[in-house]
């Protein structure tokens, strides 16, 4: 089946009303996506480690998500037929990695086969298909885990997300210029909001068509280049493009120096690996690899939702919706 018969088909659920486990929910996806599964009529339960004052929707049970017997008994005793995941680690550095985005999946894994969980809905990254860096391995690795455990599984790896491209807002306003790396067409995206990316987890959820399948995902429209992306902020907020064009080497150099001081030095060995996944975003598009042609192709990468960039730039830059700290890319 193609990825337009994919993403075009009814998925055929079967009206049954799933119980799900979710994981990562008080993330801007988590949030998003357990919202939309309360508006679908879904049973869900929320795994958190801490108290929110902020909940997201759904019965809310706070414990140890590395703790297998808490997520089972979980599981078990909400009768939870279905285990979404939206996990995965805050800084990509090393050990975070490998300790979230395998291993705490790991666990909710054998929790789910334990309790007897029949389906497995990870929220994984487009941008594994190339890895070259610590997280993309650690997602991989939990990739190959799930698709071998015996359970229905969806794997979603969503491009860009609108978050981590809305970051540079109040730096145009402050009559900074937009950054861009190169000429600023290096690379290019199709990035999708948290309330389309919540629907089509939705979709994983219910089951049908993308079921034991990875399923890449963008939103609609055109794919965007950073200087596209740049010139639709500054016309949101009525501005004059202004733009600096930063030489991609100037992070492959910082790199290069953090990794040889790193020989003797951790710290400088996990900022190393930061400063690599920045030159990767700046180098890699974030649309699906024909490794055949050996390029990123924005035709073969699939479009979900309705939502676009130009429109959340403006209700941005009016006002009607904010990104939180810690919630964009850093320039």
């Amino acid at each position: 089946m193609s990825a337009e018969a994919i993403y075009d088909s009814v998925w055929h659920h079967d009206g049954g009303r799933r119980r799900i486990l979710v994981l990562g929910g008080s993330g801007t996806i988590g949030r998003a996506a357990c919202a939309a599964l309360v508006a679908a009529g879904h049973m869900v339960v929320v795994a958190l480690r801490r108290a929110s004052p902020t909940p997201p929707a759904g019965l809310v049970e706070v414990g140890a998500l590395e703790d297998e017997a808490f997520l089972t008994g979980l599981l078990r005793s909400h009768a939870c037929d279905t285990v979404l995941s939206c996990i995965a680690s805050r800084s990509g550095a090393p050990a975070d990695a490998w300790a979230v985005d395998l291993g705490l999946n790991s666990h909710a894994l054998r929790a789910a086969k334990s309790a007897g969980a029949g389906r497995f809905v990870l929220l994984s990254a487009i941008c594994v298909q190339r890895p070259k860096l610590a997280f993309q391995q650690a997602k991989l690795a939990f990739e190959a885990e799930l698709a071998a455990s015996g359970l229905t599984y969806s794997i979603v790896r969503p491009t860009a997300f609108f978050k981590s491209l809305s970051g540079q807002l109040a730096r145009i306003r402050a009559g900074k210029p937009f950054l861009v790396f190169g000429d600023g067409r290096l690379t290019a995206c199709k990035p999708i909001s948290d309330a389309d990316l919540a629907q089509f987890l939705v979709r994983c959820v219910e089951g049908g068509a993308g079921d034991n399948r990875i399923l890449p995902v963008g939103g609609p429209g055109p794919a965007l280049t950073p200087l596209e992306q740049g010139e639709a902020l500054f016309e949101a907020a009525g501005l004059v493009p202004k733009f600096r064009h930063v030489p991609p080497g100037l992070l492959r150099g910082i790199a290069g120096g953090l990794a040889a001081a790193g020989v003797i030095s951790p710290k400088a060995r996990e900022k190393a690996e930061l400063a690599r996944i920045g030159l990767y975003y700046a180098t890699e598009s974030m649309l699906v690899w024909d490794k055949a042609a050996g390029r990123y192709d924005a035709d073969a990468t699939p479009e979900f939702g309705q939502d676009t960039l130009p429109a959340f730039y403006r209700k941005l830059a009016a006002g009607e919706v904010t990104v939180h700290r810690g919630e964009h890319a850093v320039f």
